[in-house]
C-alpha cells in the first residue's frame, strides 16, 4: 500500500507590518516619481530623468516581490554609491573635454536666441503689459514664463524664450486688479523673487514674429520692442539690420563662435561644445597657470602633511601623559581635550578668523603684537595651520588614548627591567606599535586635509592675493579649483573640471603610496 502525503506549506513570513511598510516604500517612490519627472521633463535634464524612471523601476521590482532577496539589500547602496560618487566623476570628467561656463551653457540655439534677445529695442510707442513670472522649476533657477496682461482689452498672454507670444485661456489662470496672480501647475514669483533673478529675466526674451519680441521691464511690466539682429537659418549667419554687418560661424581659438569681418569674436555669448585636450593643455602649457597650480600644489601638500603631523604629535603627547595612572582627574582632562572638536568645525573657524584680526584680534591684543595675519602670505599660511591644529588634536588624542590602552602593559615593564629609560620604551615599544593601528587613519587625515576646502574658505577665504592671480597665499588646490569654477572673473566649468580631474588623480596616486608605506608597519607585530 502506498500512501500519499499532502506537501507541507511553508508558514507565512510576511507579516502586516511589513507589508505595510512596503506598500508605503513603493507609494511614496511612485508619488516622488510622479512629481518630479515633469520638473525634470520641463527643463530637459534627460540624464537625471533616466536616472529617476531606472530606480523606481529597480525599487517596484526589488520590492514588491519576495524573490531579489540579495539585491534588496545590494540595491541602496549601490543608488547612492552612483548618484552621489560615480555619475558626479563621469560628468566632471565629461565637462573637462568641454567649453562649459559663463556664456556657453547652452546648446546653439538658445545661444542664438540670447544674441538676437539682447538686441530688443524699445520703440517710444511700444506697448507695455502688466508682467507675472511663473515657473515650473525652481524659483531661482527656472525656466521662467512671462505672463501678460494687455491693459486695453484685458487679454492674458504667455510665452517664454523657445515658446511665442500666445493667448492664454481664461480658465488656466486667475487676474486680480489686471494681473495674473495664479496659474494652474506652475509657481508664480513674488516681488522679492523676481529681484533675485532680475539679471536673468533681463535676459529673457519672448519672440512675437521674426522681428519684434517681449522682454521685461523691471520686476512688473514688459514691452514689445524690435529685435536689431536677426538671424538666417539658411546661411547660418547673423545680420544687424541697423549697420547691415554680417556676423559669420568661425574659430575662435579652439571653439566656434560669431565673428566680425576681421574674424573676432563678436558676441560674448557662445554656446557649449567639446574642445578636445585644450584645457589640460592649457593648465600645463599656460606658463602663469602652471606656475599657479604647482605653487598650489606644494602648498596644499605642506598643509595635508603640516597638519597630520602637528596634530598627530600633540595628540600623542596629550594622550601620552594622560594615561600615567598616577595622574588625577584623568577623565576631567580628557573630557576637556576633545571639547573643540565637539564644537561644529565651520563655528569655530569662523571665531577664529576674528582671532587674527589686526586691530582688535585676540591673539594681537593679548601679545601685544601688530601682525597682519592675513595680509601677509607667511603668516596667513602660519594662521591657517594654527587653526587646523586647535581644531584637529582632539581627534588625534581620542585615536592615541585607544591605541595607547591597548598596548599590554607587561611590554613596557619588560623594557624597563631591561634598562630602558622612559624615552626609549616610548619611542622604541609604543610608538611603533601604536602606529600600526593609527597609521590608516593618518593616511585618511592626510587625504581628508588634502582637500579641507572649509579650513581656507572660512578662515582666509584664499588670501592674500597677489595682483593679477587667480589664486591666493593660502589657497590649495580644492579652493583654487572653487575659485576658478565661481570666480569674480566668471565661471569656466570645464577648465576647473580639467583642474579637479588632476587632482582626483593626485589625491589616488598619494593615497596608493602612502598605504604602500603603511604596510612596511605590518611587520612590527
Amino acid at each position: 500500500m502506498t500512501s500519499t502525503h499532502a506537501p507541507a506549506h511553508r508558514p507565512r513570513s510576511t507579516s502586516v507590518p511589513a507589508v505595510i511598510a512596503r506598500i508605503l516604500v513603493l507609494g511614496v517612490t511612485l508619488a516622488v516619481t510622479v512629481f518630479i519627472t515633469p520638473v525634470l521633463i520641463a527643463q530637459q535634464s534627460w540624464m537625471w530623468l533616466a536616472v529617476l524612471l531606472l530606480a523606481a523601476a529597480a525599487i517596484f521590482v526589488l520590492y514588491s516581490t519576495k524573490r531579489y532577496i540579495p539585491g534588496k539589500y545590494l540595491f541602496p547602496g549601490t543608488f547612492f554609491l552612483a548618484v552621489f560618487l560615480i555619475i558626479p566623476i563621469a560628468l566632471t570628467v565629461g565637462y573637462s573635454f568641454t567649453n562649459y561656463g559663463d556664456g556657453t551653457r547652452g546648446s546653439k540655439e538658445q545661444a542664438i536666441a540670447s544674441i538676437v534677445a539682447n538686441s530688443v529695442q524699445q520703440s517710444p510707442d511700444a506697448p507695455r503689459y502688466a508682467m507675472t513670472v511663473a515657473t515650473a522649476g525652481s524659483p531661482t533657477e527656472g525656466p521662467f514664463v512671462l505672463y501678460l496682461v494687455d491693459p486695453t482689452d484685458g487679454a492674458v498672454l504667455s510665452g517664454d524664450a523657445e515658446t511665442p507670444l500666445a493667448e492664454v485661456p481664461a480658465g488656466d489662470v486667475t487676474v486680480v486688479d489686471g494681473r495674473v496672480t495664479e496659474v494652474a501647475g506652475l509657481t508664480v514669483l513674488d516681488a522679492n523673487q523676481v529681484n533675485a533673478v532680475y539679471n536673468e529675466l533681463m535676459e529673457l526674451a519672448v519672440p512675437v514674429d521674426e522681428s519684434s519680441a517681449v522682454q521685461p521691464l523691471g520686476v512688473n511690466q514688459a514691452f514689445v520692442g524690435t529685435t536689431v539682429l536677426q538671424y538666417d537659418e539658411a546661411s547660418d549667419t547673423i545680420t544687424d539690420t541697423a549697420t547691415g554687418e554680417v556676423y559669420t560661424v568661425g574659430t575662435v581659438g579652439t571653439e566656434q563662435a560669431f565673428v566680425d569681418a576681421d574674424g573676432k569674436q563678436a558676441f560674448s555669448q557662445g554656446w557649449l561644445q567639446g574642445v578636445g585636450m585644450s584645457n589640460y593643455e592649457r593648465l600645463f602649457s599656460n606658463g602663469k597657470i602652471a606656475g599657479q597650480f604647482g605653487a598650489a600644489f606644494v602648498w596644499t601638500l605642506v598643509f595635508a602633511a603640516g597638519s597630520v603631523a602637528l596634530t598627530f604629535v600633540v595628540g600623542f603627547a596629550l594622550a601620552l601623559v594622560l594615561n600615567d595612572e598616577r595622574l588625577k582627574g584623568r577623565r576631567i582632562y580628557r573630557s576637556v581635550l576633545i571639547m573643540p572638536y565637539a564644537i561644529p568645525g565651520f563655528i569655530s573657524l569662523l571665531v577664529w578668523s576674528n582671532f587674527y584680526n589686526r586691530d582688535f584680534g585676540l591673539i594681537n591684543e593679548m601679545l601685544g603684537l601688530d601682525l597682519n595675519w592675513f595680509g601677509d602670505p607667511s603668516l596667513a599660511k602660519v594662521a591657517v595651520l594654527l587653526t587646523n591644529l586647535w581644531m584637529g588634536f582632539p581627534y588625534m588624542f581620542i585615536v592615541s588614548t585607544g591605541a595607547l590602552q591597548a598596548i599590554p602593559n607587561e611590554l613596557m615593564e619588560a623594557s624597563r627591567m631591561d634598562g630602558a629609560s622612559r624615552f626609549q620604551t616610548t619611542s622604541k615599544i609604543v610608538l611603533p606599535l601604536l602606529l600600526v593601528a593609527v597609521a590608516p587613519l593618518l593616511v585618511s587625515s592626510f587625504a581628508f586635509n588634502f582637500n579641507n576646502f572649509n579650513a581656507i574658505q572660512l578662515l582666509t577665504e584664499g588670501g592674500p592675493f597677489p595682483d593679477g592671480s587667480t589664486r591666493g597665499a593660502t589657497d590649495i588646490l580644492i579652493s583654487m579649483i572653487y575659485r576658478i569654477a565661481f570666480g569674480g572673473s566668471g565661471a569656466d566649468f570645464g577648465f576647473a573640471s580639467a583642474v579637479s580631474v588632476c587632482l582626483f588623480i593626485l589625491t589616488g596616486v598619494l593615497a596608493t603610496i602612502q598605504f604602500r608605506f603603511t604596510n612596511v608597519l605590518e611587520d612590527v607585530n
